[in-house]
């Protein structure tokens, strides 16, 4: 039997009747929010650079990560490659988070620095760190820019990057949690301005040491005094809705279920939706028995208030580190003759969950569906986990033998003589106990693996069309447990390597595509087409004489969609993990790892228009606007050998 809806039905009746259209804030030609606009669709009415023309566009100007003034004051200073970041464009001008986390106002047909902000005084007032980027509010004549860097929230003059003094104390506001400002605080997100208020998520380690551990609970301030305004309790507190899931009060020591990735945002509803995360520890939750809400969940709040107007749960207990990655997208669109405001969630486990967003009803059924079960001492696996009816997955789920390479025979018996040493099973086999005999097994591979499937990058939405485009990666890894050591963790199991699954021969264990992209008709529900995101391995020695089409690089992309293309990178092989890559596999096959070139596909087939090779793989997000006349798209780039920076390109 289905298990009950976990939505709490309060329904506005007034936004029920008036289904009009999210404001495009992208209609002016500027871009005002990280993905666009609040509701994250990641697009632009803009048509100047279009098929006909597209291959003539050249790189118009190139701005390093952080302005070379600041890089004067301290030559020692490092700075990561991986520069994360996307520009706002506001009444003529860029803003952007730099490579340490400083904002920075440039020129949009330029690049030239207009301002950048003053680092805090002290040795460490240049420590910092790149944010995927910033919020922009305006009442009238009053502007501001926030910015959270470190473990502070603050609000700058957009003319002059100066702080506003009045806002928190003295122009900053500290968010460390805790009564006392004890839980270390961190973020790599943006904020987002709903109303009156600006919400902030956090980061949270992947790893932690003991069972105990600080909730991530979502905060808004007030955009002019930074006074706090509301909380939301991910781990439900004694009397909040939700405890009961919580068995064995573990609801009292347990953390996380934190946002880590992104907030969207209804302005007119006056809405926010909260992508949530998985709770201590992501691997094993035999002290934290019961659904554990709202870890994993996508919640609906009144943005003023904070209060919880509905909710879903999307993965119950989660053993899996399929936490929610991306911002919650925000799609009008009319399926089965109905017009619906939507709002989409993308997975890790490659599902688009649908979903009214004024009601919380999904838009399609959701399924309860029996799972397999853990054999780990102490675990109680969820009976059943949620199955979307409609769209279907946007790659591939659980692990078969049919799924192995088999290019050549070669291949495929490399490929199963790996198999043989793990668990394999489909979607939801839980992780399993790492071995230290002969005989025994090492670990799950586990696909999608919690790097597979979609991530930050989220996905872009096309109003005129219905269509949402997702670039997911086929990233297995090994979701192996050991026991805990009772000297060093409370945990009775912890997590082990994780490492990705070996490599036969020196190529993927799996068959191909490694990274694609897909465009999914959220009218109908279906899937409109597929295509490989990059050539992937197929000039490996095994695979050059098989004159192969393109297999898909495993990187990490975020999309960007115009009236007339559609713009993607491959990402860079910097955002994957050298440690959990296995001995004998190249880097370039890890999940994470993408290639140089930059793409404008058709929006109707996915078919390449143009490409070009950037001085490096992108690592942030693409956006677009315009500027005296001319269509400008800037992205952030950079890798272990390039030094991250904007690069715009434009029409000559």
């Amino acid at each position: 039997m289905p298990r009950p809806s976990t939505s709490t039905l309060w329904l506005n009746t007034l936004a029920i009747v008036m289904l009009a259209t999210l404001p495009v804030a992208t209609q002016t030609g500027e871009w005002r929010s990280y993905a666009g606009d609040p509701g994250s669709r990641k697009y632009a009415p803009l048509d100047q650079i279009n098929k006909s023309n597209v291959g003539n566009l050249r790189i118009a100007w190139r701005r390093p990560a952080v302005e070379p003034r600041l890089m004067s004051r301290d030559p020692k200073l490092e700075i990561s490659n991986n520069f994360r970041a996307t520009p706002l464009m506001v009444n003529g001008v860029l803003y952007s988070p730099n490579g340490i986390g400083l904002v920075e106002a440039f020129h949009p047909g330029t690049g030239r620095t207009i301002w950048v902000q003053e680092p805090p005084p002290g040795p460490d007032g240049l420590r910092g760190t790149s944010t995927r980027g910033l919020a922009y509010w305006r009442n009238g004549a009053e502007e501001r820019i926030f910015v959270q860097r470190g473990e502070t929230l603050m609000a700058l003059n957009p003319k002059t990057g100066q702080p506003f003094a009045d806002f928190g104390e003295r122009g900053v506001v500290n968010l460390r949690y805790g009564p006392d400002n004890k839980t270390p605080y961190s973020w790599s997100g943006a904020p987002q301005v709903c109303r009156d208020v600006v919400i902030v998520g956090s980061s949270m380690t992947d790893s932690p040491a003991q069972k105990d551990a600080a909730p991530g609970d979502v905060r808004a301030y007030d955009v002019r005094t930074g006074r706090l305004r509301w909380t939301f309790h991910v781990v439900p507190r004694a009397g909040e809705a939700g405890v009961e899931t919580w068995q064995d009060n573990s609801w009292q020591y347990t953390g996380h279920a934190n946002l880590w990735s992104l907030v969207s945002a209804d302005e007119q509803l006056g809405y926010a939706y909260l992508p949530l995360s998985s709770p201590t520890s992501d691997m094993y939750g035999g002290h934290r028995r019961g659904d554990n809400l709202f870890s994993d969940s996508l919640v609906c709040v009144e943005c003023q208030t904070g209060r919880r107007v509905w909710h879903h749960q999307l993965v119950h207990h989660d053993l899996w580190d399929f936490d929610l990655p991306a911002a919650p997208i925000l799609a009008d669109i009319t399926a089965d003759g109905r017009k619906i405001r939507a709002v989409v969630q993308l997975t890790k486990q490659a599902f688009a969950f649908v979903f009214d967003r004024v009601s919380g009803q999904p838009v399609w059924p959701i399924e309860e569906r029996p799972v397999p079960q853990s054999n780990t001492p102490g675990e109680q696996t969820s009976p059943t986990q949620p199955f979307p009816t409609r769209p279907p997955p946007f790659d591939r789920q659980g692990v078969t033998v049919d799924d192995l390479i088999d290019f050549t025979p070669e291949l495929r018996a490399a490929a199963m003589a790996i198999v043989k040493q793990y668990v394999i099973g489909p979607l939801f086999t839980p992780p399993s106990i790492k071995g230290t005999g002969p005989n025994d097994t090492r670990g799950t591979i586990q696909l999608p693996g919690s790097v597979g499937g979609a991530d930050w990058q989220g996905g872009a939405f096309d109003p005129e069309t219905g269509l949402l485009y997702v670039e997911s990666i086929t990233g297995p890894f090994v979701a192996d447990i050991i026991p805990g050591n009772p000297k060093e963790t409370n945990l009775r199991f912890t997590r082990g390597t994780r490492e990705y699954p070996p490599a036969p021969l020196g190529l993927p264990l799996l068959k191909p595509p490694y990274g694609r992209i897909t465009a999914i008709d959220l009218n109908k529900g279906e899937i409109a087409w597929m295509v490989p995101n990059g050539d992937g391995p197929r000039d490996h020695p095994l695979l050059k004489a098989l004159e192969l089409p393109a297999l898909g690089h495993p990187g990490r992309s975020a999309p960007l969609a115009t009236r007339t293309l559609l713009f993607m990178g491959e990402g860079d092989s910097i955002m994957a993990s050298v440690e959990r890559t296995p001995k004998g596999m190249p880097l370039a096959l890890a999940p994470g790892a993408g290639g140089r070139k930059f793409r404008a596909r058709d929006k109707a087939t996915g078919q390449v228009v143009w490409e070009t090779e950037l001085p490096a793989g992108t690592t942030g997000a693409p956006m677009t606007y315009m500027f005296e006349g001319k269509q400008y798209i800037v992205v952030a780039v950079g890798s272990r050998e390039r030094s991250a920076e904007y690069v715009a390109l434009s029409l000559p």
